[in-house]
């Protein structure tokens, strides 16, 4: 048995693109909410000179994450700005000298057993870089006396289309990432670690499987290459065969699922300290002049990516984060780079018309859910405001993959009926 899933395009036009270290932009906007759970506060002021790695933001709470200056310079105001998914969160706004001086207080964390481990990867800042963004320091905060945790899956599917940042980290970096495969499983005492990487990238395969052939409880695992591989429920599965069932997580059942490049940078702040302040990001599309892999500092300016990248953003008609098929269409493409963008895609061509027609009961939404769910039938009970019946089809598991929209012959607006049946599910009646 495995997991449905649907054949995408792959179009890695920038695989084999090296990571290019973007010039420090004149100025950053550094959003106060960079991940899943509560936002920071600004820890700083109007006037007050930061530098590399200077905490800007923080919040009393298990589930957030601090935030710092990516850039040395003068904080030069506390704004707000409109997110892409509709809230609205403060922001400092840092003017850059263009030095990139680090903070003196930047040192190697002390990492010696499972809670200064997720202590220090709590003061890194570091969130899931694969785009959930949920805190990683919860994820490894677990309680021992209710959890055993046996296997550590690192999440290198990178299966949306377009995006390439992930491979370029196993290949630029791969002793970095099994760096921190080793230090995670070392401090947790977790007897297997495996990295699931998609077939379509056999160079990495290979060279992960040389790098760890000698090393037992480690191995790479080869997996069908179909979307969405990438999902955390999809992947759980793929390599362990557990059902990660509704209102449970992969913990619950003694799994860690981590991203590759998450992994890499945890290994990478326990060597330098660094706290996580840039991060690499795709661009490509056909508006795009240079297509790339850029690391450019949290806070840069979409804008800024865009001219260095020599895209004709006059012609410009549909500017994505993330992928196609679970990425958020910007407003603004002055907007600021979060921990949680991989990739932007820019794009001049204008999508094909869609013409709705009426359902014709053909079944490919639910053949194509990974998780088996009725895509049709969401529509149907959202349609009539049927709470219960939205909650029985289970509603709440949809990932917001995409699959279903995609397959649909009838081109109805299945995964956007989706996320506005699950808030209206979920909504008090």
């Amino acid at each position: 048995m495995r997991l449905n899933g649907i054949k995408l395009p792959h179009r890695k036009n920038t695989e084999n693109c090296e990571t290019e270290t973007m010039p420090c932009p004149e100025k950053v906007v550094i959003s106060m909410s960079q991940h899943i759970g509560a936002p920071a506060e600004p820890k700083v002021k109007a006037g007050d000179t930061v530098k590399v790695g200077t905490l800007i933001g923080d919040a009393d709470t298990r589930m957030t994450c601090p935030v710092h200056s990516s850039v040395s310079g003068r904080v030069s105001r506390i704004g707000e700005m409109l997110l892409p998914n509709g809230k609205v969160c403060k922001t400092v706004e840092i003017e850059a000298d263009g030095r990139q001086d680090l903070d003196e207080g930047i040192a190697p964390p002390v990492i010696n057993d499972k809670q200064s481990l997720a202590a220090a990867v709590r003061a890194s800042g570091c969130c899931g870089m694969g785009g959930a963004g949920f805190p990683t320091h919860v994820k490894l905060d677990y309680d021992e006396n209710k959890t055993h945790i046996d296997t550590l899956i690192i999440n290198a599917a990178e299966c949306e289309p377009y995006i390439t940042s992930d491979y370029r980290e196993l290949m630029e970096n791969s002793d970095r990432v099994i760096g921190g495969m080793k230090l995670i499983s070392r401090v947790l005492d977790i007897r297997r670690v495996c990295i699931g990487i998609e077939e379509n990238k056999p160079r990495a395969i290979k060279l992960f499987r040389e790098k760890l052939a000698d090393e037992k409880g480690f191995e790479v695992m080869k997996l069908r290459s179909s979307y969405p591989q990438g999902a955390e429920k999809v992947i759980a599965y793929n390599v362990t065969g557990h059902i990660i069932e509704e209102g449970r997580l992969p913990s619950d059942y003694g799994l860690i699922v981590m991203n590759s490049s998450t992994v890499g940078f945890v290994y990478d702040y326990s060597v330098k300290g660094i706290p996580f302040v840039e991060r690499r990001v795709t661009v490509d599309g056909d508006a795009v002049g240079k297509p790339c892999n850029l690391r450019v500092p949290v806070g840069t300016q979409i804008t800024d990516i865009l001219r260095y990248t020599q895209t004709d953003i006059e012609n410009m008609k549909r500017l994505i984060a993330g992928g196609p098929m679970m990425g958020i269409s910007l407003y603004d493409p002055s907007l600021p780079v979060l921990k949680t963008n991989n990739a932007f895609l820019a794009f001049k061509s204008e999508l094909p018309p869609q013409v709705q027609t009426n359902c014709i009961r053909c079944g490919r939404c639910i053949e194509a859910c990974p998780l088996g769910l009725m895509p049709c039938e969401f529509e149907r009970a959202y349609d009539r405001a049927d709470r219960t019946a939205l909650n029985r089809l289970k509603i709440n598991l949809c990932m917001n993959c995409g699959s279903c929209s995609y397959v649909c012959p009838a081109k109805r607006p299945l995964a956007e009926k989706n996320q506005l049946a699950k808030g209206f599910a979920l909504s008090p009646e």
